[in-house]
Order: C-alpha cells, then sequence, then structure tokens
C-alpha cells in the first residue's frame, strides 16, 4: 500500500507514449484506444493523491511524480493533438507556457522555503483540461467534425452527435486557456513577494577563509627583547706636539 501512489504516478508517466502514438495515428479507432487510456490515467490521478493523503503515504517523491506525471501527461496530448491539427498551436503553447511559469515560480518559493499550494483557479484548469482533451478524443473516434473558430476547424457544420460533441469540446479548450491565464495571474499574485524580495547577502571569498585559531593562554608571544648595553669604548691616547709640556 505504502507505493501504490508512487505506482500510479509512475503508470501516468508510462501510458504518456502508447497516448502519443495513438493519437498520431489519427484514425477513429486508435481515438477510441486513446480515450479510454486517457480516461483512466484522469482517474488515476484523483486516485493517487487521495490514497496518500488517506493513509499518510504522502512524501517528496511522491509529490514530485504526481506533478511530474500530470504535466507531462497532459502537455505531450495537446502536443501531438496539435501535430494531427486537432488543437491550435496558440492553445498548447498558452498551457504549456503556464506550467513553466508555475514551476519556476515555485521552484524559487521552495528556494526561500515558502510553499505556494495550488489555488481555486488552478485547481479548476485542470479539470477542465482534462474535459477539454478527453471530449476531443472521443469525439474524433466517433468520427466528428466540426468547423470552429480560433484555429480549431475540422470540417464543415455539425450534424452528428459526433460533430456537436467535438464543437462543444472545442468550448471547453477556449474556456480552459481563460481558466489557465487567470490562475497564472492567481500564482504570480501569491508569489510575487517572493519574487521582488531582495536577495539574501552574498558570501565573499573572505567568509570562505578559515578563521584563525584561538590562542590558548600558553601561547604568549614572546616579549620583545631589550638591546643589550654596550661597552664603553677607551678612546685613544691625544698624541701631543713634540714641543709640549708634560
Amino acid at each position: 500500500m505504502r507505493n501504490v501512489p508512487n505506482i500510479l504516478s509512475i503508470g501516468r508517466l508510462v501510458a504518456t507514449v502508447p497516448l502519443i502514438i495513438l493519437i498520431l495515428v489519427n484514425h477513429p479507432i486508435p481515438y477510441l484506444v486513446a480515450t479510454a487510456l486517457f480516461l483512466v490515467s484522469a482517474v488515476t490521478d484523483t486516485v493517487d493523491g487521495r490514497l496518500a493523503r488517506r493513509y499518510h503515504l504522502v512524501s517528496q517523491l511522491g509529490v514530485f511524480l504526481d506533478l511530474t506525471a500530470d504535466k507531462v501527461f497532459v502537455a505531450a496530448a495537446l502536443i501531438a493533438l496539435t501535430q494531427v491539427a486537432l488543437v491550435p498551436a496558440w492553445i498548447t503553447i498558452t498551457i504549456v507556457t503556464r506550467e513553466f511559469i508555475v514551476s519556476g515560480l515555485r521552484s524559487v518559493a521552495a528556494a526561500r522555503g515558502v510553499v505556494i499550494p495550488a489555488g481555486r483557479w488552478g485547481k479548476q484548469k485542470t479539470f477542465i483540461t482534462l474535459v477539454g482533451v478527453g471530449g476531443v478524443l472521443l469525439a474524433r473516434g466517433l468520427g466528428g467534425a466540426t468547423a470552429f473558430p480560433l484555429g480549431l476547424s475540422t470540417g464543415g457544420a455539425p450534424h452528428t452527435f459526433a460533430d456537436y460533441l467535438l464543437g462543444a469540446a472545442d468550448i471547453v479548450l477556449l474556456l480552459a486557456v481563460i481558466w489557465t491565464i487567470a490562475s497564472a495571474i492567481e500564482y504570480l499574485r501569491e508569489g510575487w513577494g517572493v519574487l521582488t524580495e531582495p536577495p539574501e547577502a552574498e558570501l565573499t571569498p573572505a567568509a570562505f577563509a578559515a578563521p584563525n585559531p584561538p590562542t590558548s593562554p600558553t601561547d604568549t608571544p614572546p616579549a620583545p627583547s631589550s638591546p643589550t648595553p654596550r661597552a664603553p669604548q677607551a678612546k685613544p691616547p691625544t698624541k701631543r706636539p713634540s714641543g709640549a709640556r708634560r
């Protein structure tokens, strides 16, 4: 039970590879398989977090795997859908850029010992994005094609249920972009104090120098030696002139 949440997170990371392959095949049957795989992975995203909190299995490794698996799985699905012209590039760029901003902000905050929790907009953004991507996969699996503005055109006017489902999924993706921008603003507002906080004083090379060892009472410096007095030198006798008296 202890490793179940981590195993589920690793499973989502591994499932990213077949998900990309199924999307790139760009055929209704692989899209249906990709929809089932995407649904199972989305469910495990909820289950592993609840198991970890309920049975007190939260760990640093588990948090890292959970966040990494979520971001990689959704980003990979969006990039693959962009390659097959089902999702415009600007939507994928907006959502992925937000993930980079939030990850960088959390890294800076963690270095300062500050934890920025997930906000309301961020949680709702994740749910809306999952619904939008899953709807696109299911609609294409059912053969849906429809026209939608802002680069989401995949066909003409909707006629079948699959066409309307694809149009609804496109609208959900547009809502996901709005929530993505709002959640990025929310994170920046929460962590703006960390970004604008002056950096700590940098250590100078002198700070790394080894301190001088303490001087013990016995290690007294020698007293300065006094100069040795010199003996007075006798003056040489003064020679008198030959005619002087003695």
